[in-house]
């Protein structure tokens, strides 16, 4: 059992808008700054994301001084969500393995996975920096039901928020699929997953569910 981890067990969106809004209050720089921020963080952040933004910003201090501010401050802002933690444990007392299959820097996704108190609610944590493969390439799907004690041909399930990393990503490589929509349409242009729920708490519920079904039949 896979969990993505950005908007899916933890609100980066929020903690990046709520980091942005600081770092340009701190730095002085205005809302078309505060915009580009968010913009260029979006969807992905490494040291070298911040030597562009040192030099597009005219900002004095390293980018490696801000790389480090970035990822203190983010971990900082990732709230933890004990229903969520209550949930998981839930599922390993139901004998599933559980795994974080996460895109991104190594140092930062696991400051968040500490922050949010996830660490020990897994059975593995795997980032794309460090195994060399991003969602949604197969290879990085494998790695993590690999090292979550899987094998390809068990019945596994990938949970997250987007529609091509996590849940085509998760079909391609043979996986079931849970998609956390958060309130969004499903993409027309893309097969669609095998459920659809608004967070992970739901997927979570939902998974413990189907496991009673079935061990009561």
């Amino acid at each position: 059992m896979l969990f993505d981890l950005d908007n899916t067990l933890c609100d980066r969106q929020r903690a990046l808008a709520e980091w942005a809004a600081d770092f340009c209050r701190t730095h002085g720089l205005d809302s078309g700054a505060e915009e580009h921020l968010v913009g260029a963080l979006q969807e992905r952040a490494y040291p070298a994301t911040f030597e562009r933004l040192r030099h597009e910003l005219v900002l004095e201090a390293p980018a490696t001084q801000l790389w480090d501010g970035y990822v203190t401050a983010i971990a900082a802002r990732v709230p933890r969500r004990p229903d969520v933690i209550e949930g998981l444990a839930k599922m390993r007392a139901a004998r599933w393995r559980l795994g974080i299959l996460t895109n991104g820097a190594a140092d930062i996704q696991r400051a968040k996975i500490a922050a949010a108190g996830l660490t020990r609610s897994v059975d593995a944590v795997v980032i794309s920096e460090e195994i060399g493969a991003r969602k949604p390439e197969a290879d990085a799907f494998h790695v993590a039901v690999a090292r979550c004690g899987g094998t390809p041909w068990e019945e596994s399930w990938m949970v997250g928020d987007n529609p091509e990393n996590d849940i085509r990503g998760g079909q391609s490589a043979g996986l079931k699929t849970i998609w956390v929509s958060q309130g969004r349409p499903w993409p027309d242009h893309l097969s669609p997953p095998d459920h659809v729920v608004p967070d992970a708490l739901s997927a979570i519920n939902l998974l413990l569910s189907t496991a009673q079904t079935r061990t009561a039949r």
